[in-house]
C-alpha cells in the first residue's frame, strides 16, 4: 500500500456545499499547500439518538449522491486519491461511540439487529459510490465503539461492501481501542483515530505495534489532529477544551506526531483532521482555536513531513 499523505476535507457538508465553487478552490488550495496525496470524503448518516434504530443519509445536513460524486471527480483531475468514510452522528448530538442496546435482542426494546440492518443499508449505499468513482479506499464507519464487541454483524457488514466494492476496506477504531477488536482480519487496513496526548506517542505506538503485527495487516492513523487551543495537546480527542489561542501548541503536537510515526516503518501514514470547505483570511485564521490547519503553523509542519513522504511505498 502506498504511504497515506491525507486530509479529511469538510466533513459532514451540508447539501449544496459540494456545489460551490469556493469549496472546489479550497480542495485545490488543501493539495497545493499541504503536499497532500489523498483525500477523505465524510457523507454523513444521522439517527436521532444513540439508541435510534434508524440511519437516515438523505437529508440537508449531508451532500446529495450527484453533489459527491462530481467532488471525487474533481479530486481526481487534482490528483488525489480518494478514500470514503460514510459516518454516522446523534441528532441529539450525543457522540457516536455511545449508540448502543442490548446485547440480546428484547421485545419492545430497541435492537442491534434493527441498528445493523438500517447501518448496512448506509453503508452499501455509499459503497457503490466508491465502486463507481474508483475509490481507492472505503472505511466502513468511524469510532463505533460501543458496537465492536458484535463481531458476528462486523464481519457480516464487511462481507456486503465486499460484494458491491471492489477496493481497500478499513474500519476507523477509536483512540485506545486498536487492541479491543478481534475482527481485524476481517478488512484489508487497519486504521484508528490518533488523538494520543503530546507526550504519549510512544506509548501507544507501542501498544499499537502489538496489534498490527498480530494481524499482519498495513495501518494508519485515518484521523489525527489537536485543536490550536490552549491544552488542547495534551487532550487532542476533546473538542470542548476552552483556552486561550494556541497556534504554535497546535503545531507542536504535529511535530510530536509526525516525528513519533517516523520512527515506526509499520505506520502506513495518516489524514489529518480536518480542512474547511470554505476558505478565510490569516488574520481569521490566526483567531481560529479548532482542529483546522489552513494558514497556521500545522500547516507547515505537515507540508515538511508529506515532503519527506514522497514516493514512499510499502
Amino acid at each position: 500500500m502506498k504511504y497515506i499523505k491525507g486530509i479529511t476535507f469538510a466533513p459532514f457538508a451540508s447539501r449544496g456545499e459540494f456545489e460551490k465553487p469556493e469549496t472546489k478552490e479550497s480542495l485545490r488550495v488543501m493539495k497545493e499547500q499541504t503536499h497532500a496525496d489523498t483525500v477523505i470524503f465524510v457523507p454523513c448518516g444521522l439517527q436521532e439518538t444513540a439508541h435510534s434504530e434508524e440511519i437516515s443519509f438523505d437529508h440537508k445536513r449531508n451532500v446529495t449522491d450527484e453533489e459527491l460524486e462530481k467532488m471525487i471527480a474533481y479530486a481526481r483531475e487534482l490528483g488525489l486519491r480518494v478514500i470514503l468514510k460514510p459516518t454516522v452522528n446523534c441528532v441529539n448530538g450525543t457522540w457516536r461511540a455511545h449508540i448502543s442496546f442490548f446485547d440480546l435482542d428484547v421485545p419492545c426494546e430497541p435492537k442491534w439487529s434493527n441498528w445493523f440492518a438500517s447501518y448496512t443499508r448506509f453503508q452499501l449505499h455509499y459503497a457503490k459510490i466508491a465502486e463507481r468513482t474508483g475509490c481507492e479506499m472505503f472505511i466502513a464507519g468511524c469510532e463505533m465503539v460501543m458496537s465492536e464487541h458484535c463481531e458476528k454483524e462486523w464481519r457480516k457488514l464487511i462481507a456486503d461492501i465486499r460484494s458491491v466494492y471492489s477496493g481497500l476496506v478499513s474500519y476507523n477504531t477509536d483512540k485506545y481501542q486498536e487492541n479491543q477488536i478481534t475482527w481485524w482480519d476481517a478488512v484489508d487496513v487497519i486504521s484508528s483515530s490518533g488523538y494520543y496526548p503530546i507526550n504519549d506517542w510512544d506509548n501507544q505506538l507501542d501498544r499499537i505495534e502489538k496489534v498490527v503485527k498480530q494481524f499482519d495487516k498495513p495501518f494508519f492513523f485515518a484521523e489525527a489532529g489537536c485543536m490550536a487551543t490552549e491544552g488542547s495537546n495534551l487532550v487532542p480527542n476533546n473538542w470542548e477544551v476552552t483556552g486561550g489561542i494556541d497556534l504554535e501548541g497546535q503545531a507542536a503536537w504535529y511535530q510530536a506526531m509526525t516525528e513519533a510515526i517516523s520512527r515506526r516503518d509499520w505506520v502506513d501514514g495518516m489524514a489529518v483532521w480536518s480542512w474547511d470547505g470554505q476558505l478565510y483570511s490569516e488574520e481569521e485564521a490566526r483567531k481560529h482555536r479548532y482542529y483546522e490547519i489552513y494558514r497556521k503553523p500545522a500547516e507547515d509542519v505537515i507540508r515538511k513531513f508529506y515532503d519527506c513522504k514522497k514516493h514512499l511505498y510499502k
